[in-house]
C-alpha cells in the first residue's frame, strides 16, 4: 500500500519521489531551515514502521472542547514534529490541515474509523512530508499553493493539486488562504468562522499560551522568514500577512503543535503582536502600525 523504500529527509521529514535521493535535501539546505551538522541523513517509510526501538506511532486526540477537530502527531517526534489536523465541515466531510511524515495501517484505519479524509491541505513546503502516501491511502486530493510548487520534492498530479487562488474554499465554512511571508505560497486555514488553523507564517510564542493577562510590550505571535536560523520577516511582508487575514472571523488561533492555541482575541493578538514586532525592529512610522480591527 506505502511506497515504503522511497528516500524521507531525517531532519523535515519530506519524502522525495526518486532513490537514490540528492546529496543534500533542498528544503533543509536553504536559508529558512539547516542541515545538521552531521550531516544529511535519510530514513523511510520501511525504517520508521520497522523501528522496533523507537516504536513509531500517531496519536490521534480530540481537541479539548472541539468534537469535530482531532490533532494527529507522531510520538516519537519524527523530523520538525508538527501535527496535522482533521476538522469536520458542516457538510460532514473530513479536511485534513498539514500532514505529518509517519503513516501505517492502524493510522489509516483510525482514521477511516472518524470518516476518512475528503481532503488535504497543506500550509508550507516544511509540511510536506509524505503527502502523497497520505492522499493515496485515503484516496483523496492534496491542495498545495502552486507558488511553491518547486519545493515539492515527490510530485504526483493524480493526487496533488497546486492551485493558484488567493483563497481556496474547500466547503461552505472552510478555506484556505495564502498569506505569504515565510513561503511565497504559505497558508492558514480558516474554519466554522471562529477558528485559524496556523503554522510558520503566523507562529505562536509561548508567552501566548495561557488565558490571563499579559504585560505591555508582550508578544504572542511572531512572524519569522526563518525560525531555526532566527531571521525575521521584513514589516511589509507582516503587513501582507495582516492583509490577507484581517477580514477573516476567528476568535482562536490553533499552531501546528499539539497544545499550543491562543483563545479568546485571538485575532485582536495577532494584530497587537504584529504592531509591536514592527516597532521593536525600530520602525516609528509604518502602515502596518496603522492598522485597527
Amino acid at each position: 500500500m506505502f511506497s515504503l523504500d522511497l528516500p524521507i529527509c531525517a531532519t523535515c521529514g519530506n519524502q522525495f519521489g526518486n532513490s537514490p535521493p540528492p546529496t543534500t535535501c533542498p528544503v533543509c539546505d536553504d536559508p529558512r531551515q539547516y542541515v545538521p551538522a552531521s550531516g544529511q541523513s535519510w530514513t523511510s517509510l520501511r525504517k520508521l514502521q520497522d523501528n522496533s526501538e523507537k516504536k513509531y506511532h500517531n496519536e490521534i486526540v480530540q481537541v479539548p472542547n472541539e468534537p469535530d477537530m482531532y490533532s494527529i502527531y507522531t510520538v516519537p517526534q519524527i523530523s520538525i514534529g508538527q501535527r496535522a489536523m482533521l476538522v469536520k465541515t458542516k457538510e460532514g466531510k473530513n479536511i485534513l490541515w498539514d500532514c505529518i511524515t509517519f503513516i501505517d495501517d492502524d493510522t489509516v484505519q483510525r482514521v477511516k474509523d472518524l470518516g476518512g479524509i475528503d481532503a488535504i491541505v497543506i500550509s508550507h513546503p516544511h509540511f510536506y512530508s509524505c503527502n502523497v502516501e497520505w492522499g493515496k491511502a485515503f484516496n483523496c486530493p492534496v491542495f498545495l499553493a502552486d507558488a511553491d510548487k518547486d519545493w515539492a520534492m515527490r510530485k504526483d498530479l493524480g493526487i496533488q493539486h497546486f492551485f493558484t487562488e488567493k483563497r481556496l474554499k474547500l466547503a461552505e465554512d472552510v478555506q484556505a488562504v495564502v498569506v505569504g511571508g515565510h513561503f511565497p505560497g504559505s497558508l492558514v486555514f480558516a474554519w466554522k468562522n471562529e477558528h485559524l488553523l496556523v503554522a510558520d507564517s503566523i507562529q505562536i510564542v509561548l508567552s501566548g499560551l495561557g488565558e490571563r493577562e499579559r504585560l505591555p510590550g508582550t508578544v504572542m505571535f511572531t512572524f519569522m522568514y526563518s525560525y531555526p536560523n532566527m531571521i525575521p520577516l521584513d514589516p511589509d511582508s507582516i503587513l501582507g500577512i495582516w492583509d490577507a487575514v484581517k477580514d477573516l472571523q476567528f476568535n482562536q488561533v490553533h499552531s501546528g503543535w499539539p497544545g499550543r492555541v491562543v483563545k479568546p482575541d485571538g485575532k485582536l493578538k495577532i494584530l497587537e503582536s504584529a504592531k509591536l514586532i514592527v516597532q521593536a525592529m525600530g520602525y516609528t512610522q509604518h502602515t502596518m502600525l496603522d492598522q485597527q480591527l
